[in-house]
Formats: C-alpha cells, structure tokens, sequence
C-alpha cells in the first residue's frame, strides 16, 4: 500500500485495535484485530464471557491490555491515554452519577472537567437531556431516580464534550420502550452528524435494525463480521440476526 493510501485509511478509521490480548485466570481477550470506520454504527455481539467488555474496557483506558494496540481517531490510546479520552467516551450498564446534584448541575459539572465554557456547557446540556426525555426533571436530584433515568443522565454526561467516539456496553440494559427510542434516536443524531458509535448488546433485534456492521465474537476473538447482509451470504441463508448469531457460535465453540 503506498503511504497516499495509507494515511486515507488512517483518517477514514475511528478505532483500530490489532493483536489485542488480556488474561486473567483464562485468556479473556485473545490477540483481537478489530477496525470500526468514522461515522459508522458497530454492533459487537457475543455470548457472556466471549470478552466483549473487557475489549471495550481496555479501548476506554479502564484496563491495560497484556499486549496489542489500540488507536482512536489517530491517537495511541496506549502510549497517550489522556489525548485518546478527550475525543471519546465510555458509558457501561452500571450507571455512574452524584446522586445529590440535579440531571443538569451533573452535566454542567462533567463539561467543566473537560474545560467547556459554562454558558456553551449549559446549552449542550439542556439540549442532550431534552433529547432524552429528561426536560421535565432537569431541577430533580439523581437519587431519586430509577435505573433507566440514571442510565440516559450518564449517557448525557459521556456526550456533552462532543466525542468523535461513543463506546456503549449494554446501554439499553433496564430501559423502557420509550427511554430506549430516545437513547437510540440520540445515538442514530451522533452518526449522521459523523460520529462512531461501537456498542456491545444483547438484544440483537437492535444491532439488526441498528448497525451499519456487526462483529460476532467468541472466546476472545472475532469470528465473524460484516453488514447483515454479508453475514448472511455467509450463512447461506436469509436468516435473522439471531439464527445466524447462534449458529456462528456453535461453530466457534465445536
């Protein structure tokens, strides 16, 4: 490949991960090469245990991979952490906010982290949570809110700095019908605006209807990926994503 051709697919790449590997007691995460496009929707799909959050937790800069690289939006997210997390964000099924502050003290105070200017801070904040239904409860303090309240708070929280990359592990995890249709509605907004999105999920009618590309993986590695539609030439069938999901892991764990 002629250097041209190489810096184009640098730019075109949001995430690219080679020869990620992590054990604990057992190989968690087996020298994984995994590559998500700017401005593309990732579904990344497996059974419990396959090594998916780990993946996603030594992406964020949560946990030091045993070897591999890992690259956001150019940066080495190894070598500089600090410059990878300012163009990404992290939000996983376990909600994480100050309970005593109201929906929009949080976000004002996340965007100040991040050295936002308070009255941008503001806007942007009043303008994510409304998009997440939240409008009515901007005053309310966080405790006493419920799971799936809390969950679109956090979410909030992890977008107001504007980050090119959103990684989400389980983000519709004790959401109702219509929270759910506001996460994924945001979350469709950040793509056509050019933003990437790789999130984990066990609810493979979303990744259907949802992601531009699926990854399938299995004990650590990536054992299928593609559109749905190249997932189904390779199935041979015009399956669901369901039927073809449980028949790519069977054939990983024969």
């Amino acid at each position: 490949m002629a250097s041209g051709e190489a810096a184009l697919e640098v730019r075109g790449t949001a995430l690219e991960v080679r020869g990620l590997t992590k054990r604990f007691d057992r190989l968690a995460v087996d020298a994984l090469d995994l590559s998500v496009r700017r401005g593309e929707f990732y579904a990344l799909l497996g059974p419990n245990g396959a090594g998916k959050t780990t993946t996603l937790r030594m992406v964020a800069g949560l946990l030091r991979p045993d070897a591999g690289s890992v690259a956001v939006l150019g940066t080495d997210a190894l070598a500089d952490p600090v410059a990878a997390k300012q163009v990404m964000a992290w939000v996983s099924d376990e909600p994480m906010i100050y309970d005593k502050l109201t929906p929009l003290e949080y976000l004002e105070f996340v965007a100040g982290l991040w050295g936002i200017d308070a009255a941008h801070a503001e806007s942007s904040a009043r303008a994510l949570l409304a998009s997440l239904g939240l409008e009515p409860h901007l005053h309310e303090r966080c405790e006493g809110f419920s799971k799936g309240m809390r969950q679109k708070v956090a979410l909030a929280g992890a977008l107001v700095h504007d980050p090119g990359l959103i990684i989400l592990d389980e983000p519709l995890t004790g959401l109702d019908a219509l929270s759910a249709r506001h996460v994924k509605g945001l979350l469709q907004e950040r793509v056509r605006a050019g933003g990437t999105v790789i999130m984990t999920t066990h609810i493979l009618e979303v990744a259907e209807r949802m992601a531009d590309r699926i990854g399938v993986i299995a004990s650590g590695r990536l054992i299928a990926e593609g559109t749905l539609e190249e997932l189904r030439r390779r199935n041979g069938r015009n399956d669901t994503l369901e039927d073809m999901f449980i028949a790519l892991v069977g054939e990983a764990a024969e």
